[in-house]
């Protein structure tokens, strides 16, 4: 199955470091990440976690749980935990998944269907593709997909930076301009006549263009 943006996020079952949840009852009524790593014990993924444990509060100010997977057993995963707080000073605070059978991966189209049934065996450099970052939203619809090479960390305060806009636009008829970060700039969508961005903006915008309106964030 291949996964596009908007198309509902996959439920699952699974074991935890916090024990068995649904993937869905576990979202709620709020945003998730679910963040995918290729073996245990890896240098570049250690300094992830690490990263996202420090992030953590960011993301649970915003309403937004964070999840972890790799194809490891979960016993792995809190041995893992203890050397992620040593080297990187930060505890992992949110559960990781142990995907021993590599079904999620497949669920999440992250590894192909004969990739085979088990962990055993399986290194990082054929586990590649389980480097995935997805965010769901309230409606368990995917919002956003990254996929990273090995060697390349992953942005995390682009990941919050994503979450912020897609908030800001998921109340405001209004879409984020290029390098935007919180308190900048945004933009009335197309969609929106002159009329009803009027009542809205009863200030006015600029319009380099008559299809660019630019207008101060919304409060």
């Amino acid at each position: 199955m291949s996964l596009r943006i908007n198309d509902t996020a996959p439920d699952f079952t699974a074991e935890t470091t916090e024990g068995t949840l649904n993937f869905h009852e576990w979202i709620g009524d709020g945003w998730a990440i679910l963040f995918s790593h290729p073996k245990d014990f890896t240098p570049v993924c250690t300094t992830e976690l690490g990263y996202m444990a420090r992030l953590a509060p960011e993301f649970a100010k915003r309403n937004c749980k964070v999840i972890g997977l790799s194809v490891d057993p979960v016993g792995n995963h809190s041995k893992w935990a203890a050397d992620i707080a040593e080297t990187q000073g930060h505890a992992v605070t949110y559960p990781m998944i142990g995907d021993t059978e590599l079904k999620i991966a497949k669920l999440y189209d992250m590894l192909p269907a004969d990739a085979g049934e088990t962990s055993e065996g399986r290194t990082a450099a054929n586990n590649a593709t389980v480097r995935t970052v997805f965010i769901v939203g309230p409606d368990k619809k995917i919002k956003l997909m990254l996929v990273y090479p090995m060697s390349t960390g992953r942005n995390f305060n682009e990941v919050l930076r994503v979450l912020d806009s897609m908030q800001l636009t998921a109340t405001h008829k209004v879409a984020t301009p290029v390098n935007w970060t919180p308190g900048d700039d945004v933009i009335i969508l197309p969609s929106v006549s002159d009329d009803e961005a009027k009542q809205k903006y009863p200030e006015g915008w600029r319009t380099p263009k008559p299809y660019l309106r630019i207008v101060p964030q919304p409060k």
